[in-house]
């Protein structure tokens, strides 16, 4: 072994301080390594029950992994020590770098630990429940598995939390990530993933230091049959403050991170529950599960109550097909209504031959299936009545194929012992119904074009914001239909022989007209124009007619995520519509189009009763086209088009904002 695997897989392992370390040492124990674990410690002749040496040097080998629970100063000298005797990695545990303003001290440390990879610092360490080796000072939920999942998160509590989990997920490595001087997410992710015996990933994280290294791990996993599943906190707006643009406001909350995810191939969830019941799906499936789902059960009100919760999540449930139709009347008889999701009723409960054919028939017409199922509590109840319907469940899977879900509505009613069976067993019990309709969006295989990458960021710099008469120029150059126009420095020298009228009058050098007043609409002439105070210039241009729609286009630099594309609902309410999606480039003209059709006011651009059709294939083009154009020049800072007006046929921008770096 070599590299970070020394880390995460040590067959020896050192560790330094007193309370921090001999927490180490026991959880160790506790978790049955059979390695040599060698305490460090200048004064105590032993900790943890074990010989302690004084100094790193005086240990009989250099260790794969140590446990670096000392302060920060003393740290840097240490992994320099490490380093220099060829140590396999190290955790550095202490608190108080650039997290808490002690500046260049974290920059010492990377340098001290040259070649050798360290977590941290201010990281809690790594579990390994595959091999016992544990580089972690405290307590925690897991135990011994063979094949699991691993976790890596940039919070030690809420990853604690995550392993006191009682639903059954095996869970091979939980890692933390710390301040992430030197290994980044990544990197680590990518150790774990290439160990054959972890399953899937689950990431709990606040950044992503190297968006396209992570998108070409995402995919890399995926090859391999691996799924992604994160939580991302911290959704506010990670880019520096920017000229006063709708793009601006409209693309913060997540909303780049979030496209990033998607385009990446990456699940996105919200919740810790919704994250463990997706890494479920994930270990037992792999991230290939198709969209078209059936939910069975015994009962009208959970076919109900399914079909409500599905709706918000974006789970239909499709038709019953003929075939299946026709057999599953034969069984359930004809007070049965042969629907999906189905009530299969309870003339079949008991019988474990006709509910197996049940299950089976329904699931065989589809990608997977919700069977709702809550056996009652076994301290109170007796729940030997529904071992049969759980029985048909695994029986359904098996015959078919295909994912079979036992789901209890309320996640308690399957303890950790059942959940635990089912698992082994090959079968994914979902616990909690709105949970599990969650887990199997979030799981359902992602639509990513193979290759994709994301631009990398570019540092900030400051830019300069083009008048709009110089932006209409530079839109023009690149193919962009603008309306004709003439310019003036004053309003007497403006001529507007050669235009049409109704014309559209502005005043030059704001970055919001309409709330300095320096538009002026729908003029026959200008007889009579007043000058505009602080305008730099004019503007005169022929209004657009024919309008179907108005639409917002925006294109930004990123800091993570290099180039983001905001789409939406435009004009001067864009703000308050709040109708956008986001994405991150690069992308084509059909990824642009599927990306307004989830926009809420979507119907308002493709004929809602019996409005004109809008030409968003235009609007797509002219997308791509000024990606394209802002990709290729890494001068252009911000590109914004409110509005770009869509007609029946064509789109013309109407109003620009371009930011370009001095």
């Amino acid at each position: 072994m070599s590299g970070i695997e020394r880390l995460l897989r040590p067959r020896s392992i050192a560790v330094l301080g007193s309370g921090w370390a001999e927490n180490v040492i026991e959880q160790c124990g506790k978790m049955g390594f059979h390695g040599p674990i060698w305490p460090v410690h200048p004064k105590r002749a032993t900790v943890g029950g074990l010989p302690a040496y004084p100094s790193v040097g005086d240990l009989p080998a250099p260790p794969d992994a140590v446990f670096i629970g000392v302060n920060r100063f003393a740290t840097v000298e240490v992994v320099r020590k490490l380093a220099a005797m060829g140590a396999g990695g190290a955790i550095c545990f202490a608190s108080g770098w650039e997290e808490a303003g002690e500046a260049g001290l974290q920059a010492e440390l990377v340098s001290a630990a040259g070649g050798m990879p360290i977590l941290g610092p201010n990281c809690y360490g790594v579990i390994n429940y595959l091999d016992g080796a544990l580089l972690w000072p405290d307590q925690h939920g897991g135990k011994r598995i063979e094949r699991g999942v691993a976790l890596i998160s940039q919070s030690s509590n809420i990853v604690i939390n995550l392993t006191m989990q009682a639903r059954g997920l095996p869970v091979a490595y939980v890692a933390c990530l710390g301040n992430a001087a030197q290994v980044g997410l990544a990197e680590l992710a990518a150790a774990l993933l290439a160990d054959e015996r972890v399953t899937a990933l689950g990431l709990y994280i606040e950044g992503i230091d190297d968006a396209p290294g992570f998108a070409a791990l995402a995919e890399a996993a995926r090859a391999a049959g691996k799924g992604i599943v994160c939580i991302k906190s911290g959704k506010t707006e990670l880019s520096r403050a920017a000229a006063a643009s709708h793009t601006a406001s409209l693309a913060g909350g997540g909303a780049a991170s979030s496209a990033f995810l998607r385009q990446a191939g990456i699940a996105e969830v919200e919740t810790p529950e919704v994250l463990l019941e997706t890494l479920k799906i994930f270990h037992q499936h792999g991230p290939k599960l198709g969209p078209r789902i059936c939910s069975l059960s015994c009962s009208g009100g959970e076919a109900g109550l399914v079909a409500d919760l599905a709706a918000p999540v974006g789970i239909d449930f499709p038709p019953v097909p003929e075939a299946q139709r026709t057999r599953l009347g034969e069984i359930l008889g004809p007070i049965v209504t042969i629907a999906n999701p189905l009530d299969y009723h309870t003339f079949i409960w008991g019988d474990g031959p006709r509910t197996t054919d049940v299950f089976a028939t329904m699931l065989s017409a589809y990608d997977a299936g919700i069977f709702i199922i809550d056996p009652p509590r076994p301290d109170r109840c007796d729940p030997a009545s529904y071992g049969p319907a759980l029985e048909a469940i695994a029986a359904a899977q098996e015959m078919t194929g295909r994912p079979a879900f036992p789901v209890a509505s309320l996640p308690e009613n399957f303890d950790e012992a059942l959940a635990e069976a089912f698992m082994a067993r090959g079968l994914v019990p979902l616990m909690g119904l709105g949970t599990a309709l969650q887990a199997i969006k979030a799981a359902q295989r992602a639509d990513v074009a193979p290759g994709w990458r994301p631009l990398p960021a570019l540092p900030a710099r400051d830019s300069r914001l083009l008048d709009e008469a110089e932006g209409k120029a530079l839109l023009a150059a690149q193919g962009v239909p603008v309306p004709r126009a003439v310019t003036a420095t004053s309003l007497a020298a403006l001529n507007p022989d050669g235009l049409t009228a109704p014309f559209a009058l502005k005043g030059l050098g704001f970055a919001h007209k309409t709330e300095a007043g320096a538009v002026r609409l729908g003029l026959a002439t200008l007889d009579g124009q007043a000058e505009m105070p602080g305008a730099t210039g004019y503007l005169l241009e022929e209004m657009v007619t024919g309008v179907v729609a108005e639409m917002l286009l925006g294109l930004r630099r990123d800091p993570v995520y290099g180039l983001t594309l905001t789409l939406g609902m435009g004009g001067v309410t864009a703000e308050v519509l709040a109708d956008t999606v986001t994405l991150v480039w690069p992308v084509a003209e059909d990824e642009v189009l599927a990306a307004l059709r989830r926009l809420r006011l979507w119907p308002l651009l493709s004929g809602y009763r019996g409005r004109p059709v809008a030409d968003v294939a235009a609007f797509a083009a002219l997308a791509v086209r000024l990606g394209q154009a802002m990709a290729a020049d890494p001068t252009l800072e911000e590109i914004e088009i409110n509005p770009v007006m869509l007609r029946a046929e064509g789109a013309v921008a109407v109003d620009a904002l371009i930011r370009r770096a001095e």
